[in-house]
This record gives C-alpha cells, structure tokens and sequence, in this order.
C-alpha cells in the first residue's frame, strides 16, 4: 500500500456502515489482486434485488474490477486472485462448486460497447437459452426470443427482421439487444459495465428507461461515470476511491447529503 494511501485511509476510509438494505448480492471484505498490485481493498457492499445500485468514483478507482467480481470475469485474467466472500442469495460465487458459466447464466453482464455476436437478431438472444436447454422447441425458443425482445424495448423495431445481422443495428439498439440476449435466460442479477458511455444522448436516455422498467425484476449493478445518470436511475449508490468504498447508501442521501468530504468533493467535481 502507497503512503499516498495510507494518508487517505487515515482520513477514514469509509464514514458510512454498511448498507442496512438486504442484499441480493453482498460482497465482504473483497480484496483484488493484479499480480503484485491490489486493486480492491476490504470492499463490503450490499446491493438489494429489485433495485439499481450504482457504482461512480473515478476512473482507476476499482468500480468496473468489482463488477468483474460478482460474475467471476476476474478468473479469466492471468494472475488475478480475488480475497473476500461475495454472496448471492446465500451462495458464496467463489466456492470451487460452483460452475463460472451457470454463475454468468444467473448473472448477467453488458458491457461498456455494445457486442452482439457476428449472428442474426434473433440468433444473438437464442443463443443462451439454446446452450443451457431452457427451450425444448423451436415454438419455445422462438417465445423467448420474441419476450426477451419486447422486455428490452426493441421487439417493434425488429420483428420483422430477426434473421438480419445484429450488427446492422445502430448502437442504441446494439446495447438493447445486448441486454435482452442477458436477460433471455432468465438472470436474477445484471451487471451493467457504463452501458451508455459509447451512446448518443436519444439511445442512452432509451437504456435508462429500459433499466427503470427491469429493475422492478432484478438486481442491478450500474458502473458510470455520469452523476446525472447515477442519481436519475438509481435508488442506491457507493462512491469508491482508490479501490475502497468511501460511502454507500441511499442515492438521494448520497447525492444531497454526504457524510464523507471525499464524496462531496467528487460530487460537486472538484477532483475525479
């Protein structure tokens, strides 16, 4: 650890307690490391199902390699080693019983660019709930497909063009069709890594009203770096800071009320 570091934790590293929300997903005392390098430091957080949490600090700070934590992303990075338990609904995701890949099913992610596969509209959402046997028809599939659609608001701007390229899309939809692919085979938790970073103005506002209406069925972990979007789509927030929570709490107390200098400074952009 950096004196640099040392100085800010002896400041008080976290001026809050943990969140008293029930967790869907609770995480205690996670540490990362990089090789040599820690990346997380003690993060303990508790994000609450049918909620948004959203993550903010800045860049570097740790938000995106906790995020990774949650579905176990972190395992496909050479020399990463993740410390600390992170459970969900009781089942801590580190155990060595627990498989990576139903873990990703239960939990899933988009990330900060839109990535449909190389496939067609309708293929690209097909593709999960075909590889871990949720259809047992082509009626069935072609049901979930048309659902997960109409669930990521994109059904009426693409049914009658399934077969083409998911690539063809612009990038709003691109995003949109990432989210109903995740939500397809019927995850409890969605990750969601600055969904609308590489988004125009039109197609983020159409992912924030997408993630208000999903959030009514999942836990939702938000990474972003806009204050504005953290305070209009979530109800909870943690503020990190050179890889530890700072604060965490109710977004409105968070944003009006911060109990922690380092999170007012960040809010009203004096550093960051």
């Amino acid at each position: 650890m950096t004196a640099q570091r040392d100085d800010t934790l002896a400041a008080g590293a976290v001026t809050a307690p943990r969140s008293s929300a029930t967790g869907k997903v609770s995480a205690s005392d996670v540490s990362v490391f990089y090789g040599e390098k820690q990346a997380l430091f003690d993060v303990s957080l508790d994000m609450p199902d049918r909620m948004v949490t959203a993550l903010i600090g800045p860049s570097g700070c740790g938000k995106s390699t906790f995020l990774r934590c949650i579905n176990r992303m972190n395992d496909t990075i050479p020399g990463a080693r993740v410390n600390g338990r992170i459970i969900i609904d009781g089942e801590d995701v580190n155990d060595r019983q627990v498989d990576p890949v139903l873990l990703r099913a239960r939990v899933g992610m988009v990330f900060q660019k839109p990535n449909p596969f190389p496939k067609s509209i309708f293929e690209n959402v097909a593709y999960g709930p075909r590889i871990h046997g949720f259809a047992t028809s082509k009626s069935e599939l072609a049901d979930i497909v048309e659902s997960s659609l109409k669930r990521a608001g994109l059904w009426k701007e693409v049914s009658d063009r399934l077969l083409a390229p998911g690539t063809s899309l612009s990038g709003g939809q691109q995003q949109r069709l990432v989210i109903a692919r995740a939500i397809a085979v019927s995850p409890e938790v969605i990750l969601m890594d600055e969904p609308c970073s590489a988004l125009d103005p039109i197609a983020t506002a159409k992912i924030e009203e997408l993630i208000d209406d999903l959030r009514s069925q999942y836990c939702i972990v938000i990474v972003t770096h806009s204050m504005a979007q953290a305070a209009r789509v979530s109800q909870r927030t943690a503020f990190f800071h050179m890889g530890a929570v700072v604060e965490a709490g109710a977004t409105d107390e968070i944003f009006t009320n911060p109990r922690d200098t380092r999170t007012q400074d960040y809010i009203t952009g004096r550093f960051g």
